[in-house]
């Protein structure tokens, strides 16, 4: 949609149509400002029901051993930190929007088999024997990324040995916009603020302790995630079911091969606790669409310099985020009286420092300083 005003023809495959849910979706995403902000300029924010959109305009964390650290959005000055929202949500408005776009055809049902690609064009064959050839092609595909795995990118995957269970649920006492975290000997937990009076949760649990919360009755997994969190917001009713999925970080070679661009988790995969991994997928699309918008209609836009381009733009902000995430999974992962003492002292000493505090904030709401 970012490349809806540029000259540039467009194919999409994709394998099925997205679509809504029956109740609420359990994929659930904190959308920064910045995104926001890029959705809005496609002209899909204002048509999202934001009935279902919750703003963040306060966050607790807590640490294991007596650290603690709020972020506000009025002390930042922002009208919000995040928006909690679901991914079908913006799915569902997104492909609306693609079915209207004049320089977009959309292959759906599409599975792709085969990727070859020479100096001049790079062509993709597809499971039911159509074949299409274009300058570039762009592995939106996830952190399984066939497109990645086809170009010959490498990948180093280092998995967590932890799974992120997910579940949403109504509270008995209102949340009043709060996001919570909590780093705990059980893990990261956090609750988000969803609306209706309810929160999404996410659970990064060592394997073992994600497959007993799996198994648990409903009752006793409410009344263990309550319990977890310190009861602050009640009893806990489940409204979706449980799903959960396996962490790892995956870091690759590169971004880009000749006429091959990553974006999203395709690119780079992190550690859920930051519960930033869409929004770089946001950043990337709306940086590479800048890059190829710009180009002259003779310009190849699957040439190496140019997709060089984009990958500068977007190796800090994907970077720190992969190694602070990963950091900090460490540190919080560690029974180590020493490391305990210092992440929490850390904690609350960003906690009385304004200015970093505050930086952090613009960070995370921006991919900048």
């Amino acid at each position: 949609m970012a490349l809806r005003r540029s000259h540039l023809k467009i194919a999409l495959v994709e394998q099925g149509v997205p679509r809504r849910p029956g109740g609420w979706d359990q994929r659930i995403y904190a959308y920064s400002p910045a995104s926001a902000a890029f959705l809005a300029e496609l002209g899909v924010w204002a048509h999202l029901d934001h009935a279902r959109l919750t703003p963040v305009a306060e966050m607790l964390i807590h640490g294991d051993a007596g650290g603690s650290l709020r972020f506000e959005a009025y002390e930042s000055g922002l009208s919000e930190l995040a928006w909690i929202g679901e991914s079908s949500l913006v799915h569902v408005e997104l492909w609306e929007s693609l079915k209207r776009q004049h320089n977009v055809t959309l292959f759906c049902p599409g599975v792709p088999a085969a990727l070859d690609v020479t100096d001049g064009a790079a062509t993709v064959r597809l499971q039911d024997g159509r074949t299409l050839s274009a300058a570039l092609v762009v592995g939106a595909d996830g952190r399984d990324s066939w497109v990645r795995r086809e170009a010959g990118i490498g990948a180093a995957v280092t998995p967590y040995g932890e799974m992120g269970v997910v579940a949403n649920f109504r509270c008995a006492l209102p949340h009043r916009g709060t996001a919570f975290q909590w780093f705990t000997q059980e893990g990261v937990l956090a609750w988000l603020p969803l609306a209706d009076g309810m929160v999404s949760i996410v659970w990064s649990a060592a394997d073992a302790l994600a497959g007993e919360l799996l198994a648990l009755p409903d009752a006793d997994f409410c009344a263990r995630v309550a319990a977890a969190g310190e009861h602050r917001l009640g009893r806990f009713e489940l409204v979706s079911p449980r799903a959960a999925f396996p962490l790892r970080l995956m870091r690759t070679e590169t971004a880009v091969s000749a006429r091959i661009a990553l974006v999203g988790d395709a690119a780079h995969a992190i550690h859920p606790l930051s519960g930033h991994g869409i929004n770089l997928g946001f950043q990337d699309a709306r940086v590479l669409a800048e890059v190829l918008g710009g180009l002259p209609a003779w310009r190849d836009p699957g040439e190496l310099p140019v997709l060089r381009s984009y990958a500068r733009r977007r190796a800090e902000e994907p970077f720190l985020l992969q190694y602070a995430t990963h950091g900090l999974s460490r540190l919080f992962g560690s029974a180590n009286p020493l490391a305990a003492a210092l992440r929490n002292a850390g904690m609350n000493l960003t906690g009385q420092l304004p200015v970093v505090k505050n930086a952090l904030v613009r960070y995370a709401a921006n991919g900048r300083l």
